[in-house]
């Protein structure tokens, strides 16, 4: 199969300037430029013209919660038709690769705002592994859409060993059998090709279903001593640590730091946490915590990078259902109880209302959301005249404070109750300068969570959108070829996989974009049902028109808004990642098996 794409501008994701020229894909692969000047056009099997747009790598995504859609819908659609063509899942200490259907379910839904009666019966049917390996080989028997990269969830890992109950129970630690099984599963997953473990330290984060309800997440009671045992397996191996701080105190980031450390004496421990992001609560905060990690990456050798999304951080609720709630005691006490009914009698008890204004009104206490229901308006009710309307200004005019305006409508329609506010990256000039500092990796869209909450799937046509006119008004940030590194090769150069670059001998996965439909639609919101998950309602993007097309191993699965036949469920074209290893294209009449992928063949990295 022969491919020749024409008259683009193109860009090989290595951060050189882009230039005019064509680009010819054979058999998946991409071949010498000389060969595609050279090439008669009637000798190929298909001829795009893609004059006036602009051709490079798919798109990395270096932080989602896929892990339960990836069974039930394995092409991923919504990443897809936004230039996406490498994922990586097993963020935030939570991946399904180790424990139980039942103890994933509990773990996930609740942290990534995932209905359980959803997620639970897809890892019941689908999930037939145990091990990391057997892992990789059940993804790769699913009719994969993009590449897909892992970590290893501390989560999972701890639950698999030390069961759920013993590894949410604060009085526990694992036995020093217990703990020597879990380094080994992780030198088993690194042996596999994983990018290394996530863990999380962050206290919001807690445990759904009914055995643990409200527990914190597995990881987060892992002492400091249990942390750095795997910490020295990474930094053996070369592999990634992803995780979270506490992040409404955020004063753990400085533990990270000294793990991430060399002092001059030893291997950094490479680092990634979320997030940078210009907060409403804190707008001092992204310049010191960019400035600080530069200084300790140069002064004392650590390997820190943060993770960010490049747009404004806008969310939306139904209800009480937001994970900022969770920052707070009342917050917490509500999200508790899963039934309405008894949600309801809590919120209106006045002692309950008492501590709500009381957390709500603390001025200098640590947070992330700002905390302000003036500036948290509603977009759907039952009533349509509360439509449009803040909080605030509704309870300024009932003479009430904000929290029982806010409450008494909760209580009135419950999830039928939809409102929006934006926690951070508000500032748009400072959002591009901080998406492009050089301790930030540009991703963090959380794909496939918080479906009704967020919706970042086009995180990196957004950033492009945003590069391109700042340049065009007079005032650029990058260059744009350093902007499309930024979001390809930049990722995959420092976790060390096979993507994000279009240079000859490359894996042809690729996105061509039209930066006419770069505009003012890459900021709608709309709705689409998730066939996968029973017809639930996502929040999506659909900015269809800055999409020329989408290739996946040489071929074209998503042109002009429309996915080839059968794309997602007949057929294969993305595979498993390894670290460290070249991975050939899918080809259609002839899929590569795990043998063709020997980790003997070792993948470096040629870019600048």
């Amino acid at each position: 199969m022969r491919t020749l794409i024409q008259n683009g501008l193109f860009f090989d994701g290595t951060g050189a300037p882009g230039r005019e020229c064509d680009v010819l894909i054979v058999d998946g692969v991409v071949a010498p430029l000389e060969d595609a000047r050279t090439i008669d056009a009637r000798e190929v099997d298909r001829v795009v013209d893609a004059r006036g747009q602009w051709v490079m790598p798919g798109f990395v995504d270096m932080h989602t919660h896929y892990d339960a859609e990836i069974l039930a819908g394995p092409g991923l659609s919504e990443s897809v038709r936004h230039g996406v063509t490498t994922v990586f899942i097993g963020s935030c200490s939570l991946s399904t690769i180790l424990s139980s259907p039942e103890d994933c379910a509990d773990f996930f839904t609740r942290v990534e705002a995932l209905p359980r009666d959803q997620v639970l019966p897809a890892l019941q049917e689908h999930k037939t592994w145990s091990t990391p390996a057997q892992y990789i080989e059940g993804l790769e028997r699913r009719p994969l859409g993009p590449n897909v990269a892992c970590f290893l969830g501390h989560s999972d890992l701890r639950t698999s060993v030390m069961g759920l109950g013993r590894a949410v129970d604060g009085t526990q630690r694992p036995t020093v059998e217990e703990q020597a099984r879990m380094e080994a599963c992780l030198e088993d997953a690194l042996d596999a090709g994983y990018l290394g473990l996530s863990t999380m330290t962050n206290p919001w984060d807690k445990v759904g279903g009914d055995r643990y309800r409200s527990a914190r997440l597995p990881s987060t009671y892992a002492t400091w001593r249990e942390y750095r045992r795997f910490n020295a397996i990474l930094r053996r191996r070369k592999r990634v640590l992803q995780s979270a701080p506490n992040i409404t105190t955020k004063l753990n980031v400085l533990l990270f730091l000294a793990a991430s450390a060399g002092w001059g004496v030893r291997a950094p421990l490479k680092t990634s946490l979320i997030s940078a992001a210009d907060t409403k609560a804190n707008p001092l905060l992204s310049d010191a915590i960019t400035a600080l990690v530069s200084l300790t990456n140069t002064a004392v050798g650590t390997d820190f990078r943060w993770q960010t999304v490049p747009m404004p951080f806008e969310v939306y609720a139904d209800g009480m259902d937001l994970v900022v709630f969770e920052e707070f005691a009342a917050g917490e006490a509500a999200l508790h109880l899963a039934d309405e009914l008894a949600r309801n009698v809590l919120l209106k008890d006045e002692t309950y209302r008492r501590a709500f204004r009381k957390d709500y009104d603390k001025r200098f206490s640590a947070r992330v959301w700002h905390r302000n229901f003036h500036d948290a308006d509603i977009v759907a009710a039952p009533d349509p005249a509360l439509v449009g309307r803040t909080f605030g200004a509704l309870a300024n005019e009932r003479g009430i404070h904000p929290v029982d305006a806010f409450l008494d409508l909760v209580v009135q329609h419950g999830s039928k109750l939809r409102w929006r506010t934006t926690i951070a990256n508000h500032r748009p000039r400072k959002l591009v300068e901080l998406a492009s500092h050089k301790t930030v990796h540009v991703g963090f869209s959380d794909a496939g969570a918080h479906v009704r909450n967020m919706a970042f799937y086009n995180f990196a046509l957004y950033y492009l959108r945003e590069v391109r006119d700042a340049a065009a008004a007079g005032s650029p940030v990058v260059p744009l070829e350093q902007a499309v590194h930024k979001v390809t090769g930049e990722i995959a150069t420092w976790y060390g996989i096979d993507a994000g670059h279009l240079r000859p001998g490359d894996r042809a996965d690729l996105v061509i974009v039209d930066p006419a439909g770069l505009d003012a639609t890459l900021d709608g919101y709309h709705e689409a049902p998730m066939e996968m998950m029973g017809g639930l309602s996502r929040m999506v993007r659909r900015n269809d028109a800055a999409i020329r097309a989408t290739m996946l191993s040489g071929e074209i699965v998503y042109e002009r808004g429309t996915f080839v036949p059968g794309y997602g469920h007949e057929r294969r074209y993305g595979s498993f990642l390894r670290v460290g290893v070249k991975t050939p294209p899918v080809l259609q009449d002839q899929e590569p098996s795990n043998a063709d992928r020997a980790p003997d063949t070792t993948y470096t990295s040629r870019a600048s």
